[in-house]
């Protein structure tokens, strides 16, 4: 086989692997368990290239996460519950539903019309499994229901937070989640200073939350906050390192007061370009 545009020749490639005589000794093996890890991994790889504003990255991140979903639709065919075909129309028929202000008949709407279309759109979708499911299956429907426990944290925190504030649990404005964030960040002094490691990270668990929640409150995702803050710490201690090596010296040999004057240095010479 050869390189394709067409998605049937990937859907033939990843048949051939699953192959239970000729195909790879690895991919036979896998289960949806033993997949999803990496699909989490590829999801997070197409941020980083999102992040890195490399279209190139991109693309070729696109299509490790496409695998992702090929190799979840041959086990799922070869189960004989749903094979490719039926998580195109799956997704297809979801678009439609949900946007009838372009395929029906709703009319031209503003942002946040749809974006309240939508959600009520969802919540009556939500209701008609929860009836299919009938009595006994309200748990796995309430307000919070359907946020998977395999995202990464934050990008969780945010979306239980949306969910609840949904309903109506939630703060007006900031200020008060800035005053909960000074509250947490005392609960974690004070369990410091009784030596409760269990407690410390219970209270470090709760900053976090709360700092979610103020990412959430000025529009910002905490999730893509941390990547920017993370690629910003690499890049300074970068340039901390070649600093250094300049004058023949590793992070090793520095006290930490140079390498704070490296870092301010750093800092100075990205904020004047």
């Amino acid at each position: 086989m050869k390189p394709s545009r067409d998605i049937s020749d990937l859907i033939a490639i990843m048949a051939a692997l699953r192959d239970p005589e000729r195909g790879c000794p690895w991919d036979r093996v896998q289960t949806f368990a033993t997949i999803a890890p990496y699909t989490i991994e590829e999801a997070c790889e197409v941020a980083d290239a999102v992040a890195h504003g490399d279209l190139d990255e991109l693309r070729d991140e696109l299509g490790d996460l496409l695998l992702q979903v090929v190799f979840h639709a041959r086990m799922a065919e070869e189960a004989g519950a749903f094979d490719f075909g039926g998580v195109v129309e799956a997704i297809t028929a979801k678009l439609l539903r949900r946007h009838p202000h372009v395929f029906g008949d709703v009319g031209a709407l503003s942002a946040e019309e749809v974006g309240d279309l939508w959600r009520r759109i969802k919540a009556e979708e939500k209701a008609e499994r929860a009836a299919r499911r009938g009595p006994g299956a309200s748990a796995a429907d309430g307000a919070l229901s359907g946020v998977p426990a395999g995202l990464p944290a934050l990008a969780r925190a945010l979306k239980l937070q949306t969910k609840a504030a949904a309903v109506g649990f939630d703060w007006g404005e900031p200020g008060p989640v800035v005053a909960k964030i000074a509250e947490e960040a005392a609960e974690i002094a004070a369990a410091a200073a009784a030596g409760d490691k269990n407690g410390i990270a219970d209270e470090i668990g709760d900053l976090l939350f709360a700092v979610v929640n103020l990412a959430r409150h000025h529009a910002v995702d905490p999730e893509m906050a941390l990547r920017a803050t993370n690629a910003k710490f690499e890049r300074r201690f970068k340039a901390i390192e070649d600093a250094l090596a300049a004058s023949g010296k590793t992070p090793k040999d520095a006290t930490l007061a140079e390498m704070d004057a490296l870092w301010e240095a750093a800092k100075q010479a990205e904020r004047s370009g």
